[in-house]
């Protein structure tokens, strides 16, 4: 038995609430249960109870065994002053107030069904990935699209706070932010990091400034990763070393010094130089790039904004000073997936938001029209029946895997909470 069950069986009444009676056999009548707090204190706030004659408001504590009110030292807390029915599985010892006063205690135990209990041990058999993988299937469509919805949005909302922090740094910079998430996204997990810290270290004014002359944007963003540092006899290297540090003293940029870009690992089309020069070909394709795409609600549109490639020189190279065979390398559309996944659709979310705007149903559109990402746990979910037709599906599975399954918050979980439902609970 756990304490989160409790919460649960008394936050919906899951038990026989016509037949209730205190320890000392006084009746109970629950007029309100109380508003369910997760912060330290008493766990529901302000119920209204009437115990034999006497209606009380207050708070309304849960534990396991009475005693669990000791050994939480909850009697040297004024906060637990003001409760009213203490809610235990077990009853096993008296609880008093400081004025001496005795708590009534509910002893749940006695009150719930059977089949309650049976559900909740069900949902809670030990597991091989998650507790109701052998039950997923028996999900009702209707709940399992609702609960998708707020998983998403859930996902967005934690999305969206590195978006508002980058927007105190850059002075309310929209377009900056958007080079800054761009960035980091471009480098995927090997280089994002280093990326972003690259994209933070130049003045965005510069980017705009610059990006009429690609060199010069290469120059910046080759220079600021560490990728000019060494010296070679490759002609564009020097041209776009000398840019580098012409432009350093144009603007009075400091030089900064970051972790090395990394190369192994990732395939040719993936390599830092062919990343950033993608990056530096779009924004010379495109100035005031966040104005574009913040309007954009189709997935064809925004996959011809990012329709650029490396610029001529990497036609022919992966690495300065290493001539390969001429391939054009544009941007992929599973990458712009990846982008439209992890930039767009946030920072989407984030401006409707900042405007007061509702635009929910345009980005489930907008990502009901992208594939479905890949990785083991989107697999995992499908080996047991629950198989995403496109992004948004993806995206909320992956919420429901990190912030309810691997926490074992099967009881805050709208799945976890319809098994517990079934017909006879």
């Amino acid at each position: 038995m756990k304490e989160d069950f409790l919460h649960y069986l008394w936050k919906y009444k899951k038990f026989d609430t016509l037949h209730l009676k205190t320890i000392n056999k006084e009746a109970i009548t629950i007029s309100h249960v109380g508003h369910y707090l997760e912060l330290a204190g008493p766990d529901f706030f302000n119920a209204q109870i009437t115990i034999g004659n006497q209606k009380w408001a207050g708070n309304v504590e849960i534990h396991i065994k009475s005693s669990d009110w000791y050994v939480h030292h909850h009697e040297k807390d004024v906060a637990y002053e003001n409760v009213i029915l203490h809610v235990v599985w077990e009853h096993d010892i008296e609880i008093f107030r400081n004025d001496n006063t005795e708590i009534p205690v509910l002893e749940l135990k006695n009150f719930v069904a059977q089949e309650t209990l049976f559900n909740y041990q069900a949902l809670l058999s030990p597991k091989s990935w998650i507790f109701c993988e052998k039950q997923l299937k028996e999900i009702d469509t209707f709940i399992l699209k609702n609960w998708q919805e707020r998983l998403f949005f859930e996902r967005l909302e934690r999305k969206s706070k590195p978006i508002y922090t980058l927007l105190e740094q850059t002075n309310q910079d929209w377009e900056a932010v958007l080079f800054c998430l761009l960035a980091k996204n471009f480098g995927l997990n090997t280089n994002g990091d280093s990326f972003f810290k690259m994209a933070q270290s130049i003045p965005f004014s510069i980017i705009r400034k610059e990006s009429f002359e690609i060199e010069n944007l290469e120059a910046l963003i080759f220079g600021h990763t560490g990728l000019l540092a060494s010296d070679k006899e490759d002609v564009y290297f020097q041209d776009l070393k000398f840019r580098y540090f012409y432009l350093l003293h144009k603007y009075q940029i400091e030089k900064i010094i970051l972790e090395p870009v990394q190369f192994f690992k990732h395939r040719p089309d993936n390599f830092p130089t062919i990343r950033l020069s993608q990056l530096a070909g779009l924004y010379h394709c495109h100035q005031n790039l966040f104005s574009k795409i913040c309007k954009l609600n189709r997935v064809e549109d925004i996959y011809k904004v990012f329709n650029v490639s490396a610029s001529r020189y990497w036609q022919n190279h992966y690495q300065f000073d290493k001539e390969s065979p001429k391939k054009k390398k544009s941007l992929s559309k599973s990458f712009v997936d990846l982008l439209i996944i992890n930039t767009i659709i946030p920072l989407q979310f984030a401006y409707a938001k900042s405007q007061g705007k509702e635009f929910s149903e345009e980005l489930i559109h907008l990502l009901e029209n992208v594939a479905p990402e890949k990785n083991a746990t989107l697999d995992k979910f499908n080996s047991f029946g629950l198989k995403s037709q496109n992004a948004f599906e993806t995206q909320a599975l992956l919420q429901l895997k990190n912030e309810y399954c691997n926490s074992s918050k099967c009881l805050d979980c709208a799945i976890g909470i319809s098994l517990l439902k079934k017909e006879g609970s």
